[in-house]
């Protein structure tokens, strides 16, 4: 297999969560943290495959616009998971760096404490690596990002696709990006760094992605051909 083939950095859109409780006459709630117990499950069936980057599109900016109630539910979601990940044995064990991409200042104050804890205490791991894409936006990305460039007084003829690149919140470019749910959009997700992702898109809701299909997502990237427009 070629470098070009090998899957190195997968990123997902964990869409399906609410169906998936309307689908089991749920509250909605409980289809959140259906779908986060799935997540957790992510990173041994990436290990086994190979995978070391994996980003993980976990709350949008949008969302945080859902009913009050919801996003309450939401955000309970994170605190039990993200607390139980802090404490996660695997983490060290297999050195794994976590970030958390995106406008953590929209988050309440004790889950911005615990992301940064989090980040702190793997800062110096770089065997494999997470990404939790959390009150993420890909235009508010770019925004901030053309924002921080002016800032640094950069003139408009040293503005390069590469600077732009050092300056987003997510530097690393997925080879594949990976949408459940039977939706086919991206959905402001990763607007610059997806120029070159293949784009693989699967019918089942969130909840119901098995380690079986994640194999399947990764054979079809090793069968399709990358040609980076050239």
């Amino acid at each position: 297999m070629n470098e070009e083939n090998k899957l190195n950095h997968i990123a997902i859109i964990i869409d399906g969560n609410r169906r998936y409780a309307k689908k089991h006459s749920w509250e909605v709630w409980k289809g959140h943290d259906s779908g986060a117990e799935n997540v957790d499950k992510l990173f041994d069936w990436c290990k086994e495959l190979g995978i070391k980057k994996l980003t993980i599109y976990a709350l949008s900016t949008e969302n945080l616009k859902r009913e009050p109630k919801e996003v309450k539910a939401l955000l309970d979601v994170f605190r039990k998971w993200f607390g139980k990940f802090k404490n996660d044995p695997r983490i060290p064990e297999n050195q794994v760096r976590v970030r958390f991409i995106g406008k953590l200042e929209l988050l309440p104050e004790d889950l911005q404490a615990l992301a940064r804890e989090i980040e702190e205490n793997t800062s110096s791991y770089s065997n494999f690596h997470i990404n939790f894409c959390i009150a993420y936006g890909g235009r508010l990305e770019l925004l901030e990002t053309i924002k921080k460039i002016i800032k640094s007084g950069k003139k408009p003829e040293e503005v390069t696709e590469d600077l732009i690149k050092q300056n987003l919140w997510l530097e690393d470019e997925p080879d594949a990006i990976v949408r459940t749910g039977n939706v086919k959009r991206l959905s402001n997700f990763l607007p610059w760094q997806s120029a070159y992702s293949e784009l693989i898109f699967v019918d089942k809701l969130w909840p119901e992605f098995t380690k079986e299909d994640l194999v399947a997502c990764v054979e079809e990237f090793k069968a399709r051909k990358r040609n980076f427009g050239k």
